[in-house]
């Protein structure tokens, strides 16, 4: 284990902030901290970062208590959502600046180390490239390199992948995970998009209202939801009332036929691309179905149909 937070709480002057964090991070793995704006993610992230300064608990790093440590003395490094890189410098120069600070290195020998992780993140080429002039998916990965040419214990990330558009978003957290698999690197990374952490995570942390509500691996907690929250939040839910215990029924696990004879009627009918979704209704319930491959496009708007459930969870 690599990092510890215990009994980590921060209440901020409105009464929001985070309560009774505990968590376990083992070396080398990528943990998400997922959920909507102001449930306490980033709070948590800038807790470790040392950016703030918890009102109880302790933060354990490698078996040091680093709790009330200053940013600059923690072996953590952090990629912002902005990058926040210097303007006045070029790109290697960028990338190179933190060995200033934590290496005997000479400014020689810190541009060859920095030249190296350059062509690690794709950037060969753009050594002397004004960062100004880049794009925003380039940045990010000046940013990168900057956070990871230190060999940190640790590195954080705060929607960093927030401002690019969504294609560039994809390749850049494959990228991501490609170099977290290479470094071997532990990596804490912020997002309130479910796809992304379910996509990246060794493990997924859910937060709502400054506390976690459920901690696991993706397929997880998407196929064990602990609650209506974390089922509705992660992934689209069907949640239906059956003897007074809510049912969760994720809408790929419908499956439709036509049947004149049928229950339900298709009442509404969204093309989404590579899959279909429809919206269903027996006169008193309603549900979300997703069809794709060869069914995508099979129904249409009125048809009756029957329905079976592959797979439902009870919470």
């Amino acid at each position: 284990m690599i990092l510890e937070l215990k009994n980590i709480s921060k209440v901020f002057s409105k009464g929001d902030g985070i309560s009774n964090i505990n968590l376990e991070v083992n070396e080398g793995e990528l943990i998400t901290l997922l959920g909507p704006s102001g449930c306490g993610k980033t709070t948590t992230l800038n807790t470790i970062g040392g950016f703030i300064i918890p009102d109880n608990g302790s933060i354990i790093l490698d078996n040091e208590d680093i709790t009330n440590q200053p940013p600059e003395k923690r072996s953590i490094s952090t990629v912002f959502q902005s990058y926040a890189l210097f303007p006045h410098m070029n790109v290697i120069e960028n990338i190179s600046y933190g060995l200033k600070y934590t290496s005997s290195l000479k400014k020689k020998q810190r541009l060859e180390v920095a030249e190296q992780y350059v062509e690690l993140v794709g950037l060969k080429g753009y050594e002397r490239e004004h960062v100004g002039r880049l794009s925003g998916g380039q940045q990010q990965r000046v940013s990168l390199a900057r956070a990871l040419i230190t060999r940190p214990k640790l590195l954080l990330l705060d929607e960093p992948f927030s401002n690019l558009d969504a294609k560039l978003r994809v390749k850049m957290r494959e990228e991501l995970k490609e170099l977290q698999r290479k470094f071997n690197i532990t990596m804490i990374f912020v997002t309130h998009d479910q796809e992304e952490a379910l996509s990246i995570s060794d493990k997924i942390v859910v937060m709502d209202k400054g506390k976690i509500v459920q901690i696991g691996k993706p397929s997880q907690v998407y196929l064990n939801p602990v609650s209506e929250y974390v089922a509705s939040f992660v992934g689209m839910s069907n949640i239906i009332e059956e003897d007074s215990k809510k049912k969760i029924i994720r809408p790929e696990n419908i499956i439709m036929k036509k049947d004149n004879n049928g229950e339900w009627e298709i009442i509404n009918k969204i093309f989404m691309g590579h899959y279909m979704k429809y919206n269903i209704s027996d006169g008193c319930k309603s549900l979300e179905v997703i069809c794709s491959g060869i069914k995508n496009n099979y129904y249409n708007l009125n048809d009756k149909i029957s329905i079976d459930i592959e797979l439902s969870n009870t919470i």
